[in-house]
């Protein structure tokens, strides 16, 4: 089986309540390695009153200090550890002790006031790696990459040219190598032929580009947004290519909020993560949180090879 680094994530948040109540299912298809220390994970697994399984192998990281978890807290101390149990999970993978990285929750207001640089695990990876990774969510029945992600609305339109939206597609192509990928138009009813914005002439041209140089018609669109996603568009398309962040990310967690995963694409290394936050309002509440995305993380990893 794999060994999979777990990154801890925020521990004010679900993310540890999330590994101890899943840890005997993904077992049974990884061996997965936590990023934290005995201390932590015993002062979490008594807030939570749940057992520390017998198997829960750990892995600690180094920088890391001790605090109090104080559930649904946006701390510093919670945020630097996340984030250090991130870096250890990378490091685990690129020194070969680990085969992939699966990350729980962090909670970026938490990384900002802890002094952390980056917005989230995609804009540090970018940086560790030195490449351009693409955000791609999604689950079994529908995944969706983003074009642009973190970044205000008024700078999509500005951020589109032709050479960038180009090498983008050849990239998810090269990364994912299937065949009819759906792309949606920037404007509403993908610009009407001009009428509502022109960004759609890029599109199209970086598609008709794309497929030329594929030899193959794998991308198709510009697609009007709001009809993407209709059940008929559905049945005939897999993958998506969104503009932007709400384009793609509000259909999909409406479809698939529960089951949804976050996968880094591009990179040296395979990274999955849960596709949700911290949820600080049931965070130590014991209120059973879905393991489903947690999970279908875990199981991508053991199928996709890098």
């Amino acid at each position: 089986m794999k060994r999979v680094a777990i990154s801890i994530g925020d521990l004010n948040g679900i993310g540890i309540e999330i590994a101890l109540l899943a840890h005997k299912d993904i077992s049974k298809i990884v061996n997965p390695v936590y990023c934290i220390d005995p201390k932590m994970l015993k002062q979490a697994s008594r807030k939570l009153n749940l057992k520390i399984p017998s198997d829960f192998d750990i892995s600690i990281p180094p920088n890391i200090e001790y605090f109090e978890i104080t559930p649904g807290k946006t701390d510093a101390k919670s945020g630097a550890y996340s984030f250090y149990s991130f870096l250890h999970a990378i490091s685990l993978v690129s020194d070969k002790k680990a085969d992939a990285v699966t990350t729980l929750p962090i909670h970026k207001k938490a990384w900002e006031i802890a002094g952390v640089d980056y917005k989230g695990h995609t804009d540090a990876l970018r940086d560790i790696f030195k490449s351009d990774a693409i955000m791609m969510l999604g689950s079994p029945k529908m995944f969706v990459a983003l074009y642009t992600e973190h970044i205000p609305l008024k700078d999509v339109a500005r951020s589109l040219s032709f050479d960038k939206f180009y090498n983008f597609l050849i990239t998810l192509y090269g990364e994912l190598n299937v065949s009819n990928i759906a792309v949606l138009g920037l404007n509403p009813h993908a610009g009407d032929g001009g009428v509502l914005g022109s960004e759609e002439s890029i599109i199209k041209e970086a598609i008709k580009r794309a497929n030329t140089e594929l030899s193959k018609e794998i991308f198709t669109g510009p697609l009007v947004p709001d009809t993407a996603f209709t059940p008929i568009m559905r049945d005939k398309y897999n993958y998506y290519v969104a503009i932007y962040h709400d384009q793609g990310l509000i259909p999909l967690k409406t479809l698939y909020f529960d089951e949804s995963i976050n996968v880094s694409l591009n990179l040296p290394i395979l990274r999955t993560s849960v596709d949700h936050g911290t949820a600080f309002d049931i965070a130590y509440k014991n209120q059973s949180p879905s393991t489903k995305s947690y999970i279908n993380a875990i199981e991508y990893a053991t199928k996709r090879n890098i």
